[in-house]
């Protein structure tokens, strides 16, 4: 790893929690190998692009690095319906990250819809280049999971295949399909696909109690927490 500088945010509005202030580190690489980020991330760091970050909150340590343990995952009844009503109708390719016109309309959209439905902050038009900023321009190759339904683009999702599990870095879907619950189909493809490659957990990133968008993620049980504490991986949710 070849690391450029560092720095910590100022104090600001939290993104998850509201009334809560929060602070992020920051490490700007240029080279990262998926060993080493595979280290950070077992840390308690998560990255987009070339920028690492974690929490560094001196008042708050709600946000706990979550992942799914693929021994033991059985879904739910949810998540079989889930399975049943997408099976055979919904296209997974997976390929390389590029931006398309297709892809900053889907990406807005779903922005948009978030902000009206679950009070997100107002959402700029997405440009190509903070596009390929976010998920086209990375240190090392990803993969990118792109759902279509016919020939329509109904959700895109970004993955790390890392030495120890599938990092599952962001996913944002068509919102004219949410009956679909696509975003769960999301998690189920990439379990199945982490339990082919023969690894042994999903990483989904921060789960926070209390954050309406990340609560979902311990929805797939059982699953272990960071500790923030004593840097420890614990069982969560069984």
């Amino acid at each position: 790893m070849e690391s450029l500088f560092r720095f910590v945010s100022p104090p600001g509005p939290c993104g998850y929690l509201p009334g809560q202030r929060w602070e992020l580190e920051y490490e700007i690489v240029s080279s990262l190998t998926p060993a080493e980020y595979m280290d950070r991330m077992r840390a308690g760091w998560r990255r987009f692009g070339f920028a690492l970050f974690h929490p560094v909150c001196s008042r708050c340590n709600a946000c706990r690095s979550l992942r799914i343990d693929l021994a033991r995952f059985a879904p739910s009844r949810s998540q079989r319906r889930c399975r049943a009503a997408n099976e055979g109708q919904v296209r997974l390719v997976i390929g390389k990250p590029k931006v398309t016109a297709e892809k900053l309309a889907l990406y807005d959209h779903f922005h948009a819809f978030q902000t009206d439905f679950k009070g997100w902050p107002g959402h700029a038009p997405k440009s190509d280049h903070d596009y390929a900023q976010s998920f086209v321009d990375n240190p090392f190759d990803t993969e990118e999971w792109r759902y279509y339904v016919g020939t329509k683009l109904v959700g895109v999702g970004y993955v790390d295949a890392l030495p120890g599990g599938l990092s599952a870095i962001y996913f944002y879907y068509d919102p004219d399909e949410r009956e679909r619950s696509l975003g769960t189909w999301n998690v189920l493809n990439v379990i199945d696909e982490a339990k082919r490659r023969g690894v042994p957990y999903v990483y989904m990133g921060y789960f926070v109690d209390g954050c309406r968008s990340l609560e979902y993620k311990a929805k797939f049980t059982p699953n272990q927490v960071r500790d923030p504490n004593s840097g420890e991986w614990v069982a969560f949710r069984e």
